[in-house]
């Protein structure tokens, strides 16, 4: 089921766009070297846009240097990221096929708020 899922979340809830938009962002951040942790987290992010389904993350975690990092993505990225999965999310909640779409939207979301120490992982069956 996680397959076919993933197969239509690819073609018709933006999973391929989005994850080729984080990669293209990843690529661009890691060329500076001031970047490259920010790029690091777009890798990430562009993973689990891919294929979203039968995986989660772990709320942040870690010291003070993925803080500060969470906050200057938050301030510069993690706002206009969040909103924008949002506004993909309600459409597709109206509807009541997309509704599995909209709920993996809102995952995204929330991770795009603060990706420093977040652990992406496989569900347990």
């Amino acid at each position: 089921m996680r397959l076919i899922l993933n197969l239509l979340w690819a073609v018709f809830g933006g999973g391929f766009i989005t994850a080729i938009e984080y990669l293209l962002a990843g690529m661009l951040l890691c060329v500076t070297i001031v970047g490259i942790p920010f790029g690091v987290q777009c890798f990430k992010i562009a993973g689990l846009s891919l294929f979203p389904f039968g995986k989660d993350f772990s709320g942040p975690r870690g010291g003070a240097v993925g803080f500060v990092f969470n906050v200057i993505w938050l301030l510069v990225a993690g706002i206009w990221i969040f909103l924008s999965h949002l506004a993909l999310a309600v459409p597709l909640a109206v509807s009541i096929i997309g509704i599995p779409f909209a709920f993996q939207h809102v995952k995204l979301a929330m991770l795009a708020l603060a990706p420093f120490g977040v652990d992406v992982r496989e569900k347990a069956a």
